[in-house]
């Protein structure tokens, strides 16, 4: 009860009350796609995942991985998947981007990483056992401008096992900007199903999950504008920097 309740109150700190309004069904991202990724944003401040109902089937039916036949004369072997360094005053974190399932997701971020968005940047909300969340917000807890937004992939397979990250967004589905988080459990009410969107999955962590897990247990409370769950010492993002794969 105590984890439904964390996943429920994952709502923007400047919208105190939780919208149960429907959304359009996880199928529709397919036709979604032509809205170019980095379109100029609505003036809507950026916002914490936040849940409509919880869901009554675990996860939902994950679109169709793309066909994997090569073209004429290109090599059947896949590109590595890029990786980013993540620095952190606590120590740091790799991630793995997985550009075939989430590509948007992954091209949209890796914008954000080339561009310095995430360097003095604090990880805002931590919730034991749930998930670290930042990127957004700089160490005097003022949001940072992040104007481009990404169509919402959460259908493409991946789903919110621990380890993995995604992106956090508003009560709109394709409202993402530049605020991810790191799941510390296996939050499968991350997910979408057959009546709601859910947050979309585009990586997961290959080295320094100790990391991930120091600052996911470190103490929390009110802290600039957040009531709760912000770390009362802040846990800065250095930076995030593209590293060579393996």
């Amino acid at each position: 009860m105590k984890q439904l309740l964390l996943a429920l109150g994952l709502i923007s700190s400047l919208s105190p009350t939780l919208n149960f309004a429907a959304e359009a069904p996880p199928a529709a991202a397919a036709t979604s796609a032509a809205s170019p990724a980095g379109s100029p944003a609505d003036g809507t401040p950026a916002a914490p995942p936040e849940l409509a109902a919880p869901p009554t089937a675990a996860g939902a039916p994950a679109a169709k991985a793309q066909s994997k036949t090569a073209a004429p004369g290109a090599s059947a072997t896949p590109a590595a998947a890029p990786q980013v360094l993540v620095v952190t005053s606590l120590g740091n974190f790799t991630l793995e981007l997985n550009a075939e399932r989430a590509p948007l997701t992954v091209a949209h971020f890796l914008k954000y990483v080339d561009q310095g968005q995430y360097s003095g940047t604090i990880f805002h909300r931590v919730i034991a056992n749930f998930v670290i969340q930042g990127g957004g917000f700089d160490s005097n807890y003022k949001l940072k401008p992040a104007p481009s937004k990404v169509v919402n992939e959460s259908g493409n397979g991946l789903t919110n096992q621990r380890g993995t990250v995604g992106m956090a967004r508003s009560q709109d589905p394709h409202g993402s900007d530049c605020q991810f988080y790191v799941n510390l459990y296996d939050n499968e009410a991350l997910d979408p199903n057959k009546t709601r969107w859910g947050y979309a999955v585009f990586g997961k962590v290959v080295q320094g999950m100790e990391v991930v897990d120091k600052i996911g247990n470190v103490a929390t409370g009110a802290r600039g504008p957040f009531k709760e769950d912000a770390p009362l010492k802040p846990v800065v993002i250095e930076r995030i920097e593209r590293v060579a794969s393996p």
